[in-house]
Formats: C-alpha cells, structure tokens, sequence
C-alpha cells in the first residue's frame, strides 16, 4: 500500500514540473512576437531608465541670444578623408609660388619722345645682375590706369595756382579712358581727398578748381597716403601719382626713406612736376628738390621743371602720352630673392641686328636702328613677397 500510494504522486509531479517548463519556454518565445498577449508583456521601465523613450526633435540651427534662448546649432558632420591629389611621385615635395614680377618701362628716342612699337628683343632685363626670362611683353600695355592727382595748396604755391588748375583739368579730360580712374587730392600741412577714385571727367574738373589754399606743405605724408590709396585699388592696373608741388617740405610727420619704401612697396609711379616760385636756387629748397628727383627715379616715372606756368598744358600731354606707350614687361624671378626683400632691377633697350630680326620675324626697318639711343626708364627695385 505505501508502495501504490508514491507512484501516482511521483508520476503527478514530474507532469506538473513538464507543464512548467513549456509555459516558461512560451513566455520566452512570446515575449518576440509583437502580438504577445497582455500577460507575456515585457515589464514597463521604471521612472529612472531613458532607453525606450524616442529623442525630442533637434530644433533648426539659428543664433543662440536673448530671443532665441537655448537654441541648438546642429553639429556639422565631420568631412570625409580627403583623397590625395598628387601621385606618389609628386607627393613630399614642397609647393613654391612664385610670383611674376610686373616692369613698367618708359622709351624715349634721341628726341625726348616716346619710342612706340620696338621689338621684345631689344629688351633685357636683368634682376641683382641676373639676366631674366621675359615672360610677357606688351608693347603697349592694355593695363588701366589708376591716377592720384596731388596738388600742393600751400601758400608758397597760390602764386601759380590758377595755372595748375586748367592744366590739371585739361589732363583730367585728355587722360581718362574706359575702365581708367582718377582721384583728386589737395596737400599743405595735412592731406585732403577731394574727389575718390572715378572716371566723371565733370566731377574731377570742378574738384581741381576748387581747391582750397592751405599753410604747410607735406609732401612726403602725400606720397605714403596716395601710394597705399593705389594699392588697394587692385593688382592688375597701373599705379600713377602726378605731384605738382614747389617742392618745399616743411611739415610731413614721414621722412624721406619712409615716403620711398612706400612708393616702391605699392609699385607706384611717381612723376613730379616742380613748380618753382624762385629761380635763383639760393632762395629754393634744393634739397627737397634732390629728394623728390632720387624718389621718382627710383619708382620709373619722369620729373619736369617747368620754366613759365604755361609749360603746365605740355607737361600734362607728354605725361599722357608716356602713359599710353609703355612697355610692359613680366618675368618670374630666377633665383627668387628671400622673402620680404629688396630687389634690384635693371633694363636696357638696344637695336637688334639683322640677323636677330630676320630670325624672329620682325621688320628689318626696325632692326636696322643699329645707333639709335633710347632713354629707359622703370622702377629700380621691387619687394618680394612671402614663400
């Protein structure tokens, strides 16, 4: 009888332990079908997990500020890596750039006047010695000109200024061409521009006639200001400054070297027209004269004295003239200097001889001006830019 009785009980709990594991078993595959019943449910996280709680939105990029409180910039996606340009041969070597090297150049023949349409191989050009490559050779530059007309309004100068006044307008109308533009400017002890950069032949005139005289004359503050004027105009126009002063200094804050170092850093033209009240040179300023003569050298532009006021009108037409017959010359300098240093330059103008103008084409009534004497002008030195 107790054997009878422990068979059942036993065959009892192994069912009841069976029907457990396969509900547990049911449980476990309900919990992956999405249509499990409520009681195979997973339970709900408590107040403390953030898993299953979808993201806020991320509000459109704006300012952050007072009226846009906490506004989030959405984070910029990093860039993906960018793939070598060069092959494998180019790759390790040092980039240079190189910049050309722009020469303005002046020719004039025996007779003083402009020497138009010579061949490119008259030309040489030299840098610290250095015989250069010409790489550009424009016998008539297409460049436009950007022009600042300073006119010295100091008292010594009053005497002439009418004088100055109807040249400057009658060169104002005879110089400006299409895409060319001119400023006006009035220097005694401070510097006035009366009139920006613009090709209104109209408003140019009535601001040179309107010039108001002053005390003072600086003539070097004039240079450093209408030279940074020109700079920022543009790389690929001509710089100009026309100075018409009596050349007496007295009451620029700049110096000689500072006025120079400017002009030439801006690759200024400089023509200078000197009018002299004096003729006797012991009551003028030669030294300021001497200065004014080694600064436009320097820069390739001309210096004039006129003897009488009405040279003033034949002044203004040779300079105009000058300016439409220039040469220009560009070459990439070979060895290049260091940088931020001052390099000589030098140019020469010489006939070639027949047999360089067969061989290159050119007129042999050209080539045969074997003793003809050209008068060159350009700027003397240049400073290099960075590496």
């Amino acid at each position: 009888m107790p054997f009878m009785a422990t068979t059942p009980h036993r065959s009892a709990c192994f069912f009841n332990a069976v029907l457990c594991s396969s509900l547990f078993c049911v449980a476990l595959f309900a919990q992956d079908n999405p249509n499990r019943p409520p009681w195979a449910q997973k339970p709900k996280p408590n107040s403390n997990t953030t898993a299953s709680k979808p993201a806020d939105p991320i509000p459109a990029a704006g300012p952050v500020g007072p009226e846009n409180p906490g506004m989030i910039v959405q984070p910029t996606p990093p860039a993906p890596p960018e793939t070598p340009q060069d092959p494998p041969s180019q790759r390790g070597r040092i980039r240079v750039n190189v910049n050309l090297v722009n020469v303005l150049v002046s020719v004039l023949d025996e007779h003083n006047r402009p020497a138009p349409d010579l061949p490119k191989v008259f030309f040489q050009l030299w840098e610290e010695g250095v015989l250069q490559k010409i790489d550009i050779f424009e016998p008539e530059t297409s460049q436009p000109l950007d022009l600042a007309l300073m006119i010295d309004s100091s008292l010594s100068a009053q005497k002439e200024m009418s004088f100055e006044q109807e040249a400057a307008a009658h060169f104002i109308r005879q110089v400006i061409r299409p895409g060319d533009r001119l400023s006006v400017y009035a220097f005694d002890q401070d510097i006035s521009q009366l009139a920006p950069f613009s090709d209104s032949v109209s408003t140019l005139q009535a601001a040179v006639r309107k010039i108001p005289p002053g005390s003072g004359t600086s003539i070097y503050d004039a240079i450093i200001l209408g030279s940074r004027a020109l700079q920022r105009r543009g790389e690929d126009r001509r710089r100009v400054i026309i100075l018409v002063t009596d050349g007496g200094e007295t009451t620029s804050r700049a110096d000689f070297d500072a006025a120079r170092k400017e002009a030439v850093r801006a690759g200024t033209l400089l023509y200078t027209i000197l009018v002299r009240p004096v003729k006797n040179e012991s009551g003028r300023n030669t030294a300021g004269e001497h200065a004014l003569q080694t600064m436009t050298d320097t820069t390739g532009g001309a210096m004039f004295f006129p003897d009488t006021p009405q040279e003033l009108a034949a002044i203004f037409d040779r300079i105009d003239r000058e300016l439409r017959t220039q040469y220009r010359l560009a070459y990439y300098p070979n060895p290049r200097g260091p940088a931020n240093t001052y390099r000589t330059i030098e140019v020469t103008v010489s006939a070639a001889n027949q047999s360089a103008a067969n061989s290159s084409g050119i007129d042999p009534s050209a080539a045969n001006q074997s003793g003809a004497i050209y008068q060159v002008r350009h700027r003397k030195s240049y400073l290099t830019g960075p590496q």
